[in-house]
């Protein structure tokens, strides 16, 4: 029964993601000069080609920032003994990296792949606009919205779906079994909140 409910919340994301992008490329394409376009469209915005892409998404799986990331947190869940079944020993810190890293895999993979069906674009990319609200509006939109070939930003299905997948996944399949699905649903929204809280940072702070 859980195992239907997980799909059934996946098939109904990911319909939501394809009827909202087969909606936005059937809407005309906005002029260049046109005002109202600005907050939907990139003008420099060029999509990265095939290659740039796989380099991108294995750097997603192997980066040392990324990795470092994951001892990170895994270290501060070990002091904190969450879950407390794992224990707060070296074995349990291992078991939490472990975790991480199987958890990032499934969402940068799941990703990518709907990234490269339906010819979006999930990275992010800070604001043309320096002014703080432009900044502010483009760091907290980014994890839900995606760019079309165009530029044009969308639902961004691909992260969503790729981050609840892998919170539920874990819940159900690794983590302690008082864990559910419902866990994975609360996790994936903290990944998505914790998400665009570093977008903020990297808005704000990097040059």
């Amino acid at each position: 029964m859980k195992f239907k409910i997980i799909l059934g919340l996946l098939f109904l994301t990911i319909s939501i993601g394809v009827n909202a992008q087969q909606t936005a490329q059937q809407s005309p394409t906005p002029k260049n000069d046109d005002s109202k376009s600005a907050n939907t469209t990139i003008t420099t915005y060029v999509r990265p080609d095939k290659k740039t892409r796989q380099k991108r998404y294995l750097k997603s799986l192997f980066s040392l920032t990324g990795f470092a990331r994951t001892v990170a947190s895994s270290g501060f869940n070990t002091a904190l003994n969450k879950p407390e079944e794992w224990g707060g020993t070296w074995e349990g810190f291992g078991r939490r990296v472990g975790s991480g890293l199987g958890k990032n895999a499934i969402k940068q993979t799941t990703i990518y792949a709907l990234d490269e069906s339906f010819k979006l674009d999930s990275k992010f990319y800070r604001s043309q606009k320096r002014d703080f609200g432009s900044k502010m509006k483009n760091a907290l939109i980014s994890p839900f919205t995606a760019r079309t070939p165009e530029g044009k930003r969308v639902i961004g299905f691909p992260r969503i779906v790729g981050t609840y997948t892998a919170s539920i996944i874990a819940a159900e399949v690794w983590y302690p079994k008082r864990y559910t699905y419902l866990d994975g649903l609360k996790a994936g929204t903290f990944s998505l909140g914790m998400n665009a809280a570093f977008n903020v940072v990297k808005e704000l702070f990097k040059k």
